[in-house]
């Protein structure tokens, strides 16, 4: 029975309805963050400099995008619902443009790469945004919400395993050649893409069904919202500060590991396909025996010893990686990679899953001080710092590419220094920017207590 508070209890079809979204835009953004710079330098033609430069445009696009957005999304109340309507209104031409970026029609056209992948993005952000500020919506209860982020991040994982696992093995199976970084293997590519889109589209459409907005702000305070909000809230609420910082560094680690993951199995360690497929199915694997446990972890330590202990073990993984890399004795046991990939993997999947169960901590600590729940805004401003990590992580691996000097054209050897290049994206670039990312959220300063006190205030003060 639902109660007649802001604190309602969800029903599992709904936790599981809620975090079908973002399985849904993962089986389409994580294809892009793992693969779409290899289809772009080794299938459609483009020369890495070309690739990261592109990159980074879409990213500045997207910093640019969010915040008009967020905006718009507190301000408006769709027929459909505030949050919820925007995933079947963007949910079927963003299918379409993600099927478009991997046709190679129009190879190796620039202006074409540049048209679909802006264009993915925008209409990404354009479900992202306000399917962040979803969750804040359903529910204030803080052990609800902690239960809903592990459920939506366990099924995020679902769809990144998918990817990490699937799109390899698939590709390579639809390949005419066997092989997914060749130029034979564009209609493979395409099929593929196809499959993971439209199901993504079906799962949005479920998520959509389940989601039963609760907590919004009432029309007075949709009137008040402007674009100025976003510097506002910024500047004036500081453990949306910590957590915008802690997004820059921990979405640039995620983007720049990602999309080097399948290069480093190619040219460094010279694996199968099979290989590869299980070597990206570790970065996914992990979440299925330690989100569940989150919550408990959480309990037992407290949420800043638990980012500090997983991005301690995603560290540790790397260095692991790193040293297994440079010596010839160990890169030949296959066994002995996968190890490190999944100590590695475990780390970072913790962290930086948990990390979005803080977003409803920062809005309500926004509100308790402010008065406005403007849940878009805040997610328009984390999304322009993850979009930021994005463009950091997204441009580097091209630019380390080019500098290293890596031949596209080359399927099977790299020269000693492009290796090289390959292992610092995958190891030592991720590990420094961890490093980082522990010294910002040690700075993190709202403890479930706290949230608890101010969400409950909050609700006496509705009242």
């Amino acid at each position: 029975m639902e109660q007649n508070n802001g604190f309602y209890k969800l029903t599992w079809l709904q936790r599981l309805g809620f975090g079908s979204g973002d399985l849904a835009q993962n089986l389409i953004y994580q294809t892009i963050c793992m693969y779409l710079l290899i289809y772009y330098t080794n299938v459609y033609g483009l020369a890495p400099a070309q690739a990261a430069f592109m990159f980074l445009i879409v990213r500045v696009v997207d910093v640019l995008w969010d915040p008009i957005i967020g905006t718009y999304v507190d301000k408006h109340h769709p027929p459909l619902g505030k949050y919820r309507s925007y995933l079947v209104l963007a949910g079927l031409p963003l299918t379409g443009f993600a099927i478009l970026c991997f046709w190679d029609g129009m190879s190796p056209s620039l202006t074409y790469a540049y048209f679909t992948y802006v264009g993915l993005s925008m209409l990404y952000t354009l479900i992202n945004v306000p399917y962040g500020a979803l969750n804040a919506s359903l529910t204030r209860d803080t052990n609800e919400i902690t239960i809903l982020t592990s459920v939506r991040m366990f099924l995020a994982n679902v769809g990144g395993l998918a990817v990490a696992y699937g799109i390899p093995k698939i590709v390579a199976a639809l390949s005419p050649d066997g092989q997914i970084h060749s130029a034979e293997s564009s209609s493979a590519w395409l099929t593929t893409m196809a499959i993971y889109a439209i199901t993504g589209m079906i799962l949005l459409f479920f998520c959509f069904s389940q989601s039963k907005e609760r907590v919004v702000m009432d029309a007075s305070e949709m009137e008040k919202v402007k674009i100025s909000d976003l510097w506002t809230e910024f500047r004036r609420n500081r453990p949306l500060r910590v957590l915008a910082f802690f997004f820059v560094t921990a979405f640039a680690m995620m983007a720049v590991g990602n999309s080097a993951g399948s290069y480093y199995m190619i040219y460094n360690v010279h694996g199968t396909s099979d290989q590869m497929a299980n070597f990206m199915a570790l970065g996914s694997i992990p979440s299925f025996i330690f989100m569940p446990m989150v919550p408990w972890i959480k309990r037992k330590i407290g949420k800043r010893a638990m980012f500090n202990l997983f991005l301690t073990i995603a560290i540790v993984g790397m260095v692991a990686l790193y040293v297994i890399s440079m010596v010839p004795s160990l890169n030949s046991q296959m066994w002995l990679v996968y190890v490190a990939q999944f100590v590695k993997s475990t780390g970072v999947i913790v962290a930086t899953g948990y990390m979005w169960a803080l977003v409803p901590e920062v809005i309500s600590y926004g509100e308790y001080m402010h008065g406005k729940r403007i849940s878009g805004i805040v997610n328009a401003l984390t999304g322009i710092f993850y979009k930021a990590g994005m463009a950091l992580g997204g441009v580097v691996p091209g630019l380390v590419l080019a500098y290293v000097g890596f031949d596209q054209t080359n399927a099977t050897m790299q020269s000693p220094l492009a290796e090289q290049g390959i292992l610092w994206l995958v190891c030592v670039i991720p590990a420094l920017l961890l490093v980082v990312a522990m010294l910002i959220i040690s700075h993190y300063e709202l403890t479930d207590e706290v949230i608890e006190k101010i969400n409950y205030e909050i609700e006496n003060r509705n009242k």
